[in-house]
C-alpha cells in the first residue's frame, strides 16, 4: 500500500511540476485608484508544485517526481523554462533544477515530522526546502564563475536568478502551506 500511494504521489507531483511550469505566477495588487490588478510574478509554479508535492506525498514522492522531471527534461522534451536537452546541464539556471532533488527530500522529511500538522511547521518546511534550492542554484553560479564559464557576469546571474525570484518565492510558499494544509486534512495523511 506504502509503494501504492508513493508512485501516485510521484505521479501527481510530476504533473503538477510540469504544468506548473507553464503557468506564470500572479498575486493580486491594490493600485492607486484603490482597485486590486492582477501582477504577474518573475516566476512560474514549478517550485511551488515541487514543495507541495513533498509537504503532502512525502520525500520519496517528492524525489521521483523531481527525477523523471529531469530526466524528461535532459532527454529533448522541452519541459524546462528554456527548452530542454543534455545542453542544459552547462545552463547557469541548471542548479536550480538539481535543486529540486535534496529540496523535495528534506521538505518532506520535515513534512513527515511529528507535530507537522499546523499551518507555521508548513510554512517553516518549505521556506527551508526553497532555501536549499537557492543554495544548490547559488552553488552552481559561483562553480561555473571559477570556471570561467559565465565571464563577468556572476553579479547579473545572481541577480536575476535568486534574488529578483526569491521574494514571489517566498510569497508563494505561503500558499503552498495553505494547500498543503488543506490536502493533508482531505487526504488523512497523518506526520
Amino acid at each position: 500500500m506504502r509503494a501504492l500511494a508513493t508512485w501516485s504521489g510521484a505521479i501527481a507531483g510530476l504533473l503538477l511540476i510540469l504544468v506548473g511550469g507553464l503557468i506564470q505566477a500572479a498575486a493580486p495588487l491594490p493600485s492607486a485608484d484603490g482597485a486590486w490588478n492582477l501582477t504577474t510574478l518573475p516566476i512560474t509554479l514549478q517550485v511551488p508544485a515541487l514543495l507541495l508535492t513533498a509537504l503532502v506525498c512525502g520525500p520519496r514522492s517528492a524525489i521521483l517526481a523531481a527525477v523523471a522531471y529531469l530526466s524528461l527534461g535532459l532527454f529533448q522534451l522541452p519541459v524546462f523554462h528554456g527548452g530542454g536537452g543534455a545542453a542544459y546541464l552547462l545552463d547557469p539556471g541548471f542548479g536550480y533544477l538539481a535543486g529540486f532533488l535534496p529540496a523535495g527530500w528534506l521538505t518532506g522529511k520535515l513534512a513527515r515530522q511529528p507535530g507537522m500538522n499546523d499551518l507555521l511547521s508548513l510554512l517553516g518546511a518549505s521556506v527551508v526546502g526553497l532555501a536549499v534550492l537557492q543554495l544548490c542554484g547559488i552553488a552552481n553560479l559561483l562553480l561555473g564563475a571559477l570556471a570561467g564559464r559565465w565571464g563577468p557576469n556572476l553579479g547579473v546571474l545572481l541577480l536575476s536568478y535568486s534574488v529578483a525570484p526569491l521574494l514571489p518565492q517566498l510569497l508563494l510558499c505561503c500558499g503552498v502551506a495553505v494547500a498543503a494544509l488543506l490536502l493533508r486534512r482531505l487526504l488523512l495523511v497523518e506526520p
